[in-house]
């Protein structure tokens, strides 16, 4: 069966139109004959949103209970059974209600393509997967629903629904995203101007990215080798010199003149020209390019301006930057035009700017002779040297003979025979050698002229002339070849190099490493699978099934390969294979590290258990003797005093034991509850709940008036998911806190807001606060930060609460008050459908 097409409206934020644009190209499809069907919509409560259902058939929703809530959810069975050729499925990111058959509604939706059902849905740029911590860092709220990149870039078809934010923020205004209580509080924190410019953004670029992922995929298809200059995109050649920075800046600077530029640094590691380099100074180039807001690739290649085409090409570079050339006017006459020349010849449609520096030309007064000396070119070279210098040198030498100058014009032919060597390696040098010896008997040995000798001994000479030069030009030539064995490991050491550079840099080793590979042996594309079939990291075009070269990478106890390395592109050579091999090995160690790692995890866990255990032993020894103790003797009193004992001696006494066993009553409760939440064994009833009668109940429980506590509470707030008991005690411990470290005269403020689907109870206290690197000690078990008195508890209080309102699927954090204290908020789902959420 085919499978369904997948479109995906993109949003930058809430509210700006994605659910009316879907069902608008319902509406419109189903005119044109097509069978569509909603299969589940969120219209929260907009009037202009529920009349776009109209005339769309609306497939009912299922009801999947949870904790005593009926939650509705897409039911995809009723999709499957009325089977229409398109469904409209609102927010993707979707996270089902525990009990559905799918965690995700992605994966819904999957299934639904699957039967060959089109399907038209959305998704908010918060919700995707890789952008999810830039969104945290831009907006401050952390977005608990995600969904991997790779689901949304597998749709058919992507569309942007974009809004400008000051037009989205007149729609809020205006009451036709959010209910008018709600307004004022979605302005001054998720919608302000900044945020949702900085979400526009990132999800124009996402999408930019998309293209240029698709564009590659089609020019890969129908062969096109042209880059197609969509968009700016520079490629600055390094060769690890002195330039590097100058190099650096002046492609930051062409970049950045369009928008949406992108830089890119490369460098070679080959046979010749870029081959060669500081370490230190790639490295410093490194983070200059990254601060800079470019990216570093690394890639292998013995002919070096094939190679940096090849890979601006790959990139669909518009721009290529490149120093000029170091070499002075000799050694660009002996070896040829050098690589910014034949990169210039090459490039096509791709622009080359050559840019001088302090380095440029003169540094080595003779070409390097020994990088690439078994080339076809060099070996020609050599030919070009001998055919030329000897007659040349021959025309000196006769022009200046002497009796006396025999031997200096045989060393000037040695020396001529030795330069030739070092060119163009062997048989260059047997050439030279054989007609050197040829000329000198010609001209410089009696009888001149003729290619005869009349004294034995000048033959003997000759042939040992001969025998010498062959000598030296072998070994040249073996010299020759082992330093090319030998840049052409140290390439591949600085490769794996940078490999474990990127991992220490912090980037993930496994993807670090298949990234390098496919770029360092240029394939089209690399993809690294797991024994169960996931997908563990993928680099450049989509590897298909029956067209890749399948390699082992490690392997199990229990016998096969912990994953497989599947290369797509072309058939590598024994220099390859070679640098595969390590490439492979680090890969097994990477994901033996991971291994290891999650054991540690665990076993990290199973520490943290034990700690807990060893406090729990403390607490029993220490804090449970006092009230215990205390109460013991005031019993003990009562008895040894008997009949004896004063009534108002006898009621003080009562009165200790009775305090003393309420403390050591509630010490043991919360004993109980912090063991249930290590454990994982909290009992919990979810309902719905109302968050003012809480907060009212909890400062009745502490005795807080409002001479005390200040309440700014939310009328309009709608229900909460918690339960009541459990959300009393995170409050009642949370303002104990709060009045306990307020100054004389301040009060402690409460209120309640919402924001999106989660509502907000925050307690704010003017107190010294805590400094940001101590806020996750706070709720450690048995921390009291500060507190010197053992009299107020275990330390337990925040520990507790935080399990607590973890365990109702909600979160505790604190932030700074302005103009100091701490503000501990409480976020907790709302129980209305209207929860602003993917829209």
């Amino acid at each position: 069966m085919k499978r369904g097409k997948l479109r995906v409206l993109l949003g930058g934020a809430p509210g700006v139109g994605k659910t009316f644009e879907m069902l608008e190209e319902g509406s419109r499809l189903s005119a044109e004959g097509r069978d569509v069907v909603i299969g589940f919509v969120e219209t929260h409560g907009r009037a202009a949103t529920a009349r776009k259902t109209d005339g769309l058939e609306l497939v009912p929703r299922a009801l999947v209970s949870y904790r005593g809530v009926e939650l509705p959810e897409l039911d995809v069975d009723a999709v499957l059974a009325r089977h229409p050729d398109i469904a409209l499925i609102d927010e993707l990111a979707h996270t089902n209600a525990p009990g559905s058959p799918n965690a995700k509604r992605w994966q819904d939706v999957e299934l639904i393509l699957d039967e060959g059902i089109d399907v038209i849905t959305t998704v908010n740029v918060q919700h995707i997967e890789s952008l999810n911590g830039v969104v945290e860092q831009i907006t401050g709220v952390t977005q608990r629903e995600t969904i991997p990149d790779a689901v949304v870039r597998a749709a058919d078809q992507i569309e942007l629904v974009d809004l400008a934010p000051q037009s989205l923020r007149d729609r809020l205004s205006g009451g036709l995203v959010y209910p008018a209580d709600r307004i004022d509080a979605a302005l001054s924190n998720y919608f302000r101007l900044g945020n949702l410019t900085a979400l526009r953004e990132l999800a124009l670029l996402w999408l930019a990215d998309e293209v240029d992922s698709a564009l590659r995929s089609y020019r890969a298809e129908h062969g096109i080798d042209g880059s197609w200059q969509a968009r700016e995109r520079v490629v600055v050649a390094l060769t690890g010199g002195d330039e590097g920075a100058t190099l650096l800046r002046r492609g930051a600077r062409i970049a950045a003149r369009s928008a949406g530029g992108r830089l890119l640094a490369v460098h070679v590691s080959g046979q010749d020209g870029l081959r060669e380099g500081d370490p230190g100074a790639l490295a410093e180039q490194r983070a200059l390019v990254e601060s800079l807001g470019g990216t570093y690739h690394q890639v292998v290649g013995d002919d070096i301006p094939r190679t940096l085409v090849e890979f601006a090409r790959s990139v669909d570079a518009t721009q290529l930057v490149m120093g000029a050339s170091r070499r002075g006017r000799l050694a660009t006459a002996l070896t040829g035009p050098g690589i910014g020349a034949t990169v210039i010849r090459e490039s096509g449609d791709i622009d080359v700017h050559m840019v001088t520096h302090s380095a440029a030309g003169g540094r080595h007064l003779l070409p390097r002779l020994t990088g690439g000396a078994l080339s076809v070119k060099r070996r020609a070279l050599g030919f070009a040297v001998a055919l030329i210098g000897g007659p040349l040198l021959t025309w000196l030498l006769v022009a200046t003979r002497t009796e006396e100058t025999i031997t200096s014009d045989v060393l000037a032919y040695q020396l001529l025979v030795v330069v030739v060597a070092l060119v163009g390696g062997i048989w260059p040098a047997v050439f030279a050698a054989v007609m050197s010896g040829l000329t000198l008997n010609y001209f410089f040995v009696e009888p001149f002229h003729t290619i005869t000798i009349a004294d034995p001994r000048n033959a003997w000479a000759i042939a040992l002339y001969v025998v010498i030069a062959v000598l030296v030009s072998f070994i040249v030539d073996r010299a020759a070849r082992a330093a090319r064995a030998a840049r052409r490991s140290a390439a591949e050491s600085e490769l794996l190099a940078t490999v474990a550079g990127s991992v220490l840099r912090g980037q993930s080793a496994i993807p670090a490493m298949v990234s390098r590979t496919r770029e360092s042996l240029g394939l089209a594309g690399v993809r690294l699978v797991a024994a169960d079939g996931r997908v563990l990291a993928t680099d450049g075009e989509p590897v298909r099934d029956g067209r890749y070269e399948p390699v082992s990478v490690g392997w199990m106890s229990g016998g096969g390969p912990r994953a497989t390395l599947e290369l797509h592109g072309h058939t590598l050579d024994a220099s390859e294979r070679r640098l595969l091999d390590a490439i492979v090995a680090q890969l097994a160690a990477a994901l033996e590290h991971t291994d290891l790692a999650e054991t540690a995890r665990e076993a990290g866990a199973l520490a943290e258990t034990d700690q807990v255990r060893s406090a729990l032993l403390s607490a029993v020894s220490h804090d449970l003797r006092r009230p215990l103790a205390a109460a013991v003797a005031a019993i003990g009193g009562i008895r040894a005093a008997g009949p004896g004992l004063s009534a108002s001696d006898r009621a003080e006494l009562l009165e200790t034991a009775d305090e003393s066993l309420g403390t050591l009553s509630a010490l043991v409760t919360d004993l109980l509850d912090v063991s249930r939440v290590q454990a994982g064994v909290l009992a919990v009833s979810v309902g719905e709940v109302d968050s003012a009668g809480v907060v009212t109940a909890a400062l009745d429980e502490l005795g807080a008036g409002p001479e005390a506590v200040e309440l700014a509470l939310d009328p309009g707030l709608p229900a909460v998911l918690a339960d009541a008991v459990l959300l009393q005690r995170v409050l009642v411990n949370v303002l104990a806190n709060a009045l306990r470290h307020s100054p004389v005269g301040a009060r402690v403020r409460v209120g309640t807001s919402q924001l999106g689907g989660t509502a907000e109870i925050r307690v704010v206290d003017r107190g010294p606060g805590i400094s940001p690197e101590r806020r996750e000690d706070m709720f450690a078990p048995f921390q009291r930060l500060g507190d010197v008195d053992n009299t107020t508890g275990l330390g337990l209080g925040l520990a507790l609460s935080k399990g607590f309102t973890e365990g109702m699927g909600g979160t505790l954090t604190p932030e700074d008050t302005p103009g100091g204290g701490l503000t501990m908020v409480i976020a907790l789902p709302v129980a209305a459908s209207d929860s602003g959420g993917d829209r």
